[in-house]
């Protein structure tokens, strides 16, 4: 009887510290929960919040990955559900926007920058386009010869010398489109320079993108930029081609919020529109568009614009004032290259300019590279120096007090003069250039300081 007492007793005390144990257990459990966030998933990286820019690439690679996995369908049906894929995207990720816009640098919208949209890949055009660039033969055969023909082949040969951080990407891929606007606005540049092509027409590499034009117009109001148009020199461009498609583009594109208008010194708010190779063209033909008494005048019409030629050698700048442009830009970030891209001529031009009511509008860029499209132009390359070149061109700019600068290129990947991040790589035998000892937005980071300098400098201008 004693020893079944002290075993039931035993068996009490057991019970008892038992079930202690599992109320403080649960008291423990219950005083974690409320400690750990609510809408923390399982596995959610810890300190995400914290940390925006990796916040987007994480967000960035599941959409990649997403896009990846999706089945393929009909090229025309992604290309006709792209703008609803787009404003839904946006939609979903306006409420973080409100946060970037305070962290971000403000637009300056006197900072132009140039933008393609002519790259594709399989996930989202079938194939790539525009990464598999041909090798470019030299006009004379006896120096073609010594040098290799073919196309590059993409993902890991892709045609440029540095290599993207987003990779072989599609220009029609939201989550990129919204990646490049980030990128551009944190730049402090203002306005898209859009390359543009008549609907469908398209560079000989490329195919027509003037369906991507209303994405592209969303998300850069979403970031607060503007956006205006780099006419490229499609198949008989000439007046009537052009008065048509200055209507166009007005028409479609002119009541967006994000369409770029340029406040003249009479007050005035104009488009503008930039004409790549305008010197193709003589000037009466373009005299008939751009000058009051014009067989086909656009002046003084709902459609007149501020129409901004190209200037390659000195003697343009006669053809330009005689042709009726507003005003000339140098494009090529190749000083020495050309009569305008040498910077030591800016001020000769800027004169000749305010004395003839036209606008210069030099252009800054990173540096030049092509040997990966033309392996027989080295002499042209111009090294990045670290940032240095593209501080010096920037300084050379601001010398000459201009109203507008633009920026050649934020993604021009075959001539090597982005300011988009790009990132080392090296596959196979290739070694791609990078941008270190800096980080991949080192370029991103200087155009934003130089914008400051420039808002700065234009208060002293202007007292």
């Amino acid at each position: 009887i004693l020893n079944y007492d002290i075993m039931a007793r035993f068996r009490r005390r057991t019970c008892i510290i038992l079930l202690l144990f599992i109320l403080f257990i649960c008291s423990i459990m219950m005083a974690l929960k409320t400690l750990r966030p609510d809408r923390a998933g399982f596995g959610d990286p810890f300190g995400l919040g914290l940390l925006p820019e990796l916040q987007q690439q994480t967000v960035l690679l599941d959409s990649k990955q997403n896009s990846l996995n999706r089945p393929q369908g009909d090229t025309v049906t992604r290309v006709s559900n792209l703008h609803s894929i787009a404003v839904n995207t946006m939609k979903a990720s306006m409420s973080p926007v409100k946060k970037l816009e305070e962290e971000l640098s403000s637009p300056n919208y006197n900072f132009h920058i140039f933008y393609y949209t002519w790259y594709g890949n399989p996930q989202f055009d079938g194939k790539y386009i525009h990464w598999n660039h041909p090798l470019l033969p030299h006009w004379d055969p006896k120096i073609a010869n010594n040098y290799p023909k073919g196309r590059h082949n993409p993902p890991e040969d892709i045609g440029a010398n540095f290599y993207p951080e987003l990779g072989s990407y599609s220009s029609k891929d939201p989550t990129v489109i919204e990646a490049h606007m980030k990128q551009m606005r944190s730049a402090s540049t203002g306005v898209i320079v859009l390359s543009w092509y008549p609907p469908g027409m398209a560079d000989e590499n490329g195919e027509p993108t003037d369906d991507l034009v209303p994405v592209v117009l969303d998300y850069a109001h979403k970031y607060n930029l503007k956006v205006t148009f780099h006419i490229e020199p499609y198949k008989d461009r000439d007046d009537r081609s052009m008065y048509h498609n200055v209507k166009y583009i007005i028409d479609k594109y002119g009541s967006h919020p994000a369409f770029y208008r340029h406040k003249t010194s009479t007050g005035r708010l104009l488009p503008m529109f930039y004409i790549y190779d305008s010197y193709v063209t003589i000037p009466e033909i373009w005299a008939n568009l751009l000058t009051v008494s014009g067989s086909q005048s656009i002046r003084n019409t709902p459609y007149d614009a501020l129409f901004i030629a190209l200037l390659v050698e000195e003697r343009h700048k006669h053809d330009i004032h005689r042709s009726g442009f507003d005003g000339m830009y140098t494009y090529f970030a190749t000083n020495g290259f050309s009569y305008g891209s040498s910077h030591h001529n800016w001020a000769s031009l800027k004169a000749f300019c305010d004395s003839n009511n036209l606008m210069f509008i030099p252009s800054v860029g990173p540096g030049y590279i092509d040997t990966s499209i033309r392996p027989w132009n080295n002499h042209n390359t111009r090294n990045r120096v670290n940032g240095k070149y593209y501080e010096t061109a920037f300084s050379a700019a601001l010398l000459v007090r201009p109203e507008i600068i633009s920026i050649t290129s934020f993604n021009e990947w075959h001539e090597g003069t982005q300011i988009e991040k790009a990132v080392p790589k090296r596959t196979g035998q290739m070694v791609y250039l990078d941008y270190k000892p800096h980080k991949p937005n080192v370029y991103l980071e200087l155009t934003q300081k130089w914008s400051e300098k420039y808002r700065k400098e234009q208060e002293q201008w202007l007292m």
